[in-house]
């Protein structure tokens, strides 16, 4: 499950994008002015900043530079409705990925949105496949040998967070991140839990999560 910051000021849009980005599967915080957004990345674990320009407190120009200035590479998508060819060329040249232009429909941010992750991961695709697991990330709906795979909401994001890190170890500390937003909370045992359902789920196919030692964990293919 992917982790996307917001930072928008005006309270309204704000809602309205929290609602839309909660219901297609993420976990988002929400940060209204310049400072919050600044320290939120310093201290937070994203996959997407979704960036206003125009904030209280720090201008969106300069959380977008301190943040590459971290040398931070985090996609971050500009919304913004200055749409001069100046402001355009001045949020490029500081690392901004994308611009979407208000008012906008927000199915098409959504889509933006999907391309970003998708991009930082490890596919181009909508599609990820993992020997006999496929992924799509735009329905957010997996199959298990061509059979749909039936998992609650935690399940998937847990699923979702492993398969996109393929190879590496996730911790329980990550996993928490991906899962949870600031208003949220889930422990170490949660997690635990909903490992060994997410697990019995996947072994009878040939694919298992192994559990690393003091590390965390790491989505396998079973050679048996």
């Amino acid at each position: 499950m992917a982790r996307i910051l917001l930072i928008e000021d005006d309270q309204v849009l704000g809602d309205a994008l929290m609602r839309s980005l909660e219901q297609a599967g993420y976990t988002v915080d929400w940060a209204r002015d310049g400072i919050t957004a600044d320290t939120a990345l310093k201290d937070g674990v994203y996959d997407l900043a979704l960036l206003d320009l125009g904030l209280p407190r720090l201008h969106g120009f300069e959380v977008l530079r301190r943040l590459r200035a971290r040398n931070n590479h985090l996609p971050a998508l500009v919304m913004t409705a200055r749409d001069s060819l100046e402001d355009r060329i001045a949020g490029l040249d500081l690392g901004a990925d994308d611009y979407v232009l208000k008012p906008f429909h927000i199915p098409e941010l959504l889509a933006r949105v999907r391309a970003h992750i998708r991009r930082a991961f490890v596919s181009p695709n909508a599609e990820i496949t993992y020997g006999p697991l496929v992924y799509d990330t735009t329905t957010r709906l997996a199959r298990l040998q061509d059979e749909p795979l039936n998992l609650s909401k935690r399940e998937l994001g847990i699923m979702e967070t492993l398969l996109l890190r393929v190879g590496k170890v996730v911790t329980k500390e990550m996993l928490v991140e991906k899962l949870c937003n600031w208003d949220e909370t889930l422990g170490n045992n949660a997690i635990e839990v909903y490992v060994h359902r997410l697990r019995k789920k996947l072994q009878p196919h040939g694919l298992d999560i192994s559990t690393v030692r003091g590390l965390g964990y790491l989505l396998d293919k079973r050679d048996d």
